[in-house]
């Protein structure tokens, strides 16, 4: 596990750039963090590593936003709205587990269930967000850039 503070949002979206750069194709990132811990401003970096030109916005009320343009499509989830694995099953979202792209998913904690299992994936990474302060957030996540 490697840890980054950052202390600005454009410093959350550097490291979320360098990801987009290095990632693969079937790449699952899931982000778990509270509102305003910088999820959104970690995809927004993704997303400009992979090529992306689009204006990327948190998909609240959609559960997915998809984004093309780049080296590898973004499919950027989030699933505040949803509460228990069975309304994120029935939401038909397991097609983005193992996406032909990236997946980003915001507030991945609720694809977890008694026992701490998880649900089917693909090649997933697990990122925490915590606010420090105003101003600083600890990024705590599994070292895949080489």
């Amino acid at each position: 596990m490697a840890t980054f503070i950052s202390h600005s949002p454009a410093e959350t979206e550097s490291l979320g750039e360098q990801w987009g750069r290095a990632a693969e194709r079937g790449w699952v990132i899931a982000l778990s963090g509270d509102l305003g811990a910088g999820k959104t401003q970690l995809v927004k970096g993704i997303a400009r590593g992979l090529g992306v030109t689009a204006r990327v916005h948190s998909p609240t009320f959609t559960l997915v936003n998809e984004y093309g343009g780049g080296r590898w499509r973004l499919f950027h989830l989030d699933l505040y709205r949803l509460e228990t694995p069975e309304q994120i099953r029935r939401a038909g979202l397991e097609e983005y587990w193992q996406p032909d792209g990236v997946t980003v998913i915001e507030w991945a904690e609720r694809l977890t269930e008694g026992g701490g299992r998880r649900m089917a994936s693909g090649i997933l990474f697990r990122v925490t967000l915590e606010v420090l302060n105003e101003t600083e957030r600890k990024i705590v996540y599994e070292d895949f850039v080489a």
